[in-house]
């Protein structure tokens, strides 16, 4: 009867999300309401909710997710400082000679950005701005463009540093040391949120690749969707523009350079490498001697405020959540049809994968890293051949279509709300199709490959 409840408490927090409630709050609050009924029945033990306090303030003073905050005002003072504005500019200008280059300058810039700011909405809704109505001046096709354009915002998730990695490393390492001790491992091993950024260094490379290649065949395969920019008669000019993008390059690079550089070279903690990825950022505004510093590093605290609290606030309905679905016993419930599905530990993966991909629908990376990570990950990893940090890249990868694919992808709304009239929803929803083929394609060369996600952090920090 208790596993009844616990089926119920799904459904129900499902229904609530589809009428549109806030996740947090319904998270939360559906569970603190089963959790009452279950009580009246007598079949929940209301002493579970005792370790509430206990587990918010364990998750208040993480020193992992204290560089959730400090990445976020790192990318957005690098957004409100002009410094991607510049990026686009003089790449775009670069590679717009050759039939396609416009798109792949978009990736290109995409990529630099996902590794210095870390923060999708940032990312799309500036490279929507500045990129998209260049594009359609172009010539190019409204399709590719948006698609283009959301899809490279994306790999701000994928990409380290990356916010969602950072929550992700720190729901693993709990779920792989519970693993470990059910399995009578009473010194467990940790993973690391290091080991997650140095595990997603391929694999977001490779989506790079996939999403040019992409680009290079579509302009082949049909030369006036994307065509090529006229080159500036003036030689001179393009002497002018080399220097222009050396300039443009220098301050995400430093900043690559001091926060990724330091994590992977083991000399700094993401957390202290955040920091300062914070300072560095703010210096780099501050010098780009713009009169209103003052007010936007203001808006810069306020919004940084305003994401953090939403990601903690949601943290906390979420281990409401977790404690209410242990006490009616759905954890056993999940690891009885992980364990029965056919084809053992394969079919489990599968499944999980499966089951995330579809809550990407309706739930972004952040919600279902807090709610389903904890209950599946202990049982993948208790399982033969599982690593924890190919887990982790697969999941972060399969996360990653959450913020793309039709019809609740929040990069979509983004873009829809600074694209230019040309391109309409049908726009952007067909033109994101493709990248969401080629993500897909990724997550099974990765689940192919496990090496490109275990490779690096082995040759880096070691371990078998």
């Amino acid at each position: 009867m208790a596993e009844i409840f616990a089926i119920l408490l799904v459904l129900a927090i499902c229904v609530a999300l589809f009428a549109g409630y806030p996740v947090a709050f319904t998270l939360g609050g559906v569970s603190l309401l089963f959790a009452a009924a279950g009580s009246a029945f007598d079949l929940f033990n209301i002493g579970f909710l005792g370790a509430l306090p206990q587990r918010i303030f364990g998750v208040m003073t993480s020193e992992v997710l204290l560089a959730i905050p400090l990445f976020i005002f790192m990318g957005v003072i690098l957004e409100r400082s002009r410094i991607a504005e510049d990026l686009l500019e003089s790449i775009g200008r670069l590679f717009g000679t050759m039939r396609g280059g416009l798109g792949l300058a978009v990736v290109l810039v995409g990529a630099l950005l996902a590794a210095s700011t870390g923060i999708v909405g940032a990312t799309a809704a500036t490279m929507g701005l500045i990129v998209l109505p260049v594009m359609l001046r172009h010539g190019y096709d409204p399709r590719l463009a948006s698609g283009v354009v959301a899809a490279s915002a994306t790999l701000a998730q994928i990409i380290p540093p990356s916010t969602v990695l950072v929550v992700l490393g720190d729901a693993l390492n709990n779920a792989y040391q519970a693993a470990q001790l059910s399995k009578g491992v009473f010194a467990p091993q940790a993973v690391t949120v290091s080991d997650l950024f140095a595990g997603a260094l391929l694999p977001g490379m490779l989506l790079v690749a996939l999403y040019m290649l992409y680009v290079i065949a579509t302009a082949w395969v049909s030369p006036k969707s994307a065509p090529a920019i006229p080159p500036d008669p003036d030689p001179l000019m393009g002497v002018a523009r080399v220097r222009q993008l050396i300039a443009a390059l220098a301050a995400p690079v430093i900043l690559i350079v001091a926060v990724l550089g330091s994590i992977l070279a083991g000399i700094a903690t993401p957390t202290e490498a955040a920091s300062v990825g914070a300072v560095g950022a703010t210096l780099l505004a501050a010098l780009r001697g713009t009169g209103s510093f003052a007010k936007s590093l203001v808006e810069t605290v306020i919004k940084t405020a305003q994401m953090t609290s939403m990601i903690f606030v949601i943290l906390i309905g979420a281990t409401m959540f977790g404690l209410v679905f242990r006490g009616f016993g759905g954890d056993d419930l999940v690891h009885s049809a992980l364990s029965d599905l056919p084809g053992g530990t394969a079919g489990a993966l599968l499944a999980v994968m499966l089951a995330m991909f579809l809550l990407g629908f309706v739930m972004d990376a952040f919600e279902i890293i807090f709610v389903v990570v904890p209950i599946v990950a202990p049982i993948l990893l208790a399982m033969p051949g599982v690593d924890p940090i190919w887990l982790g890249i697969l999941m972060a990868m399969n996360l990653q279509t959450s913020y793309i694919h039709p019809p609740l992808g929040p990069t979509l709304f983004f873009l829809r709300g600074v694209a230019p009239p040309e391109i309409t929803t049908r726009h952007i929803y067909v033109g994101i199709i493709p990248f969401v083929v080629i993500q897909l394609v990724a997550l099974v060369v990765l689940w192919i490959v496990p090496q490109l996600a275990t490779a690096l952090p082995r040759a880096l920090y070691g371990g078998s």
